[in-house]
């Protein structure tokens, strides 16, 4: 077998059909990764019958659904095998075939349909039973299969059953292929058509693997009618998350020491950071429990995380301004010129009221805002509050506004001083709280929907900081004024509400949360199903 090359190709045309990315093609720094080295043979003299690829699809069905677009690529260079020269099968299939074998690399669970067939290609001791033209097809095929899974992921139907409702980045495989095939030569990174957090997934994947084939770590016991440990305390358990935290990264060295010393204080808040629990030195039967989640699920969260980094345009992280809210972590974060500017815990919908994955362009903020009660609240708690009590809206500060119900302003104001819109379908905002209290606990899922943000002020002042008419004084005042106010945002703020469980974050550190509406099970179900 020819030496393979454990790199990537991409071809700046498929680029052009990423929603959002400029026609010229940005710099991209020479430590990233590209990928599958070569180029098919684009001035191929081999010509074939256009009918055998109808034949090859009904020999091998299992490919069908790439049909029409093979076909259209095969007519542009009028029907030549272009996987062929005159040494035999050219370099790009033999880098193709390599990453093939290493899909499980890449998070990926399916296998391509006729394997064997195309490792008799590849492979001396295995018989190739395939004829040249049925190779060309079956390396075109192995292409879209793999572009499929790597870089497009599950379809745009299945990822919005999961109520996943970000715009999807416009990079179809078919694009990919067509792309790759009539534009061989122009060679450009994969980070390009990649989110980049999916790299950093990929890499957390393979120490995790690592751990699975060390047999992972032993389970911590839980001592019964024990208390919280705390330092000073000795136990053979202490011993046991020594070494836990030791195979984690957490912990420098395991010494063996079965007392909670300072050392392992400071491996016990980095694991509850990674973990998005509340940093205190008692170790609880929660984090113990937390700690015994076995390695294999870990991987699986990695994976699922790895999927849906595949939907995102890597144009996210190129916005000049960008704000984020990752659900599972209950956090917002602010970005401005790649630059942390702001954290903020949040609360975010409860399971019957989740907050819905999307994005928006953030167009205003309202100090002092009223809050239109939804209908569904006016039915299910507001009218049957005034059956009870006919003082029930003059008690909550409502009223009755042109046949519908709104809170005043006030300090009791259920989206508390500010509020910051975005339009969507959705009629999901950030904004204050009077119930600061819940920011306080580690599962923050309260809400009817909407995002509740705990330094509200805070995000004003860093929206509005270009704005020099709105000073922090004014933007205090505006607050607590009583009276409500708009004020809009130039150029508009970027707004993405994701959902992931597993982040590795700026440090290289793998973070983990929990799993609040349930999706990383389903998601990888549909991995796993989907097979082929």
């Amino acid at each position: 077998m020819k030496r393979f090359y454990l790199v990537f190709l991409i071809v700046s045309s498929s680029v052009a059909n990423i929603s959002c990315v400029p026609k010229q093609i940005p710099n991209v720094k020479q430590e990233l990764e590209v990928h599958l080295r070569g180029s098919i043979n684009h001035e191929s003299n081999i010509p074939f019958d256009s009918t055998e690829i109808s034949s090859f699809y009904k020999k091998y069905p299992d490919l069908e659904k790439y049909a029409k677009n093979v076909f259209d690529i095969y007519r542009r260079y009028n029907f030549r095998q272009i996987w062929f020269d005159e040494n035999g099968v050219v370099e790009f299939g033999h880098s193709l075939f390599s990453k093939v074998n290493e899909l499980d690399r890449e998070g990926i669970v399916s296998v391509f349909p006729y394997q064997e067939k195309i490792d008799g290609v590849f492979l001396d001791e295995i018989d190739n039973t395939l004829t040249n033209t049925e190779t060309d097809l079956m390396l075109s095929n192995l292409f879209l299969f793999y572009a499929g899974k790597v870089y497009t992921g599950v379809d745009d139907k299945t990822s919005t059953a999961l109520e996943w409702l970000l715009p999807r980045k416009e990079l179809s495989y078919e694009n990919i292929l067509d792309s790759v095939l009539l534009n061989p030569g122009l060679v450009q990174k994969d980070s390009i058509i990649m989110f980049r957090q999916y790299f950093k997934l990929r890499d957390v994947l393979q120490k995790y693997r690592e751990y699975e084939k060390n047999g992972g770590w032993k389970t911590v016991e839980v001592e019964p009618k024990v208390k919280p440990y705390k330092p000073g305390d000795t136990s053979k358990v202490i011993q046991q998350i020594r070494e836990h935290f030791f195979i984690t990264g957490d912990i420098a060295e395991d010494n063996g020491s079965n007392k909670y010393d300072d050392e392992l204080v400071e491996a016990v808040k980095k694991y509850q950071l990674r973990h998005g629990k509340n940093l205190q030195s008692a170790i609880t039967p929660a984090l113990i429990a937390e700690m015994n989640v076995p390695v294999e699920e870990r991987i699986k969260m990695i994976i699922v995380n790895m999927e849906r980094c595949r939907w995102v345009s890597p144009e996210v992280v190129k916005a000049s301004e960008l704000i984020f809210v990752n659900i599972p972590s209950y956090m917002l974060y602010f970005n401005r010129n790649n630059q942390r500017i702001l954290e903020s815990p949040v609360v975010v919908g409860k399971t019957m009221n989740k907050t819905v994955v999307f994005s928006g362009n953030m167009s205003s903020v309202v100090f002092s805002p009223y809050w239109n009660v939804p209908n569904s609240i006016v039915e299910k708690e507001i009218k049957p509050g005034i059956k009870k009590d006919p003082n029930y809206l003059a008690k909550h500060n409502m009223e009755w506004n042109g046949g519908q119900v709104r809170q005043k302003p006030g300090k009791k104001n259920s989206l508390g001083q500010v509020k910051f819109i975005f339009p969507n379908s959705n009629n999901i905002y950030l904004h204050d709280t009077p119930s600061k209290s819940l920011f306080a606990k580690e599962s923050r899922a309260f809400s009817h929907g909407c995002i509740r943000v705990a330094k509200p002020r805070d995000l004003a002042i860093k929206i509005l900081e270009n704005n020099p008419e709105w000073t922090v004084d004014k933007i205090d005042a505006a607050m607590k004024s009583g009276t409500e106010k708009w004020v809009s945002v130039k150029p508009k703020i970027p707004v993405y509400i994701g959902y992931f469980t597993a982040w590795v974050g700026e440090n290289g550190e793998i973070n983990f949360y929990e799993d609040i509406y349930k999706r990383d099970e389903r998601l990888y179900s549909i991995l796993v199903e989907g097979g082929n």
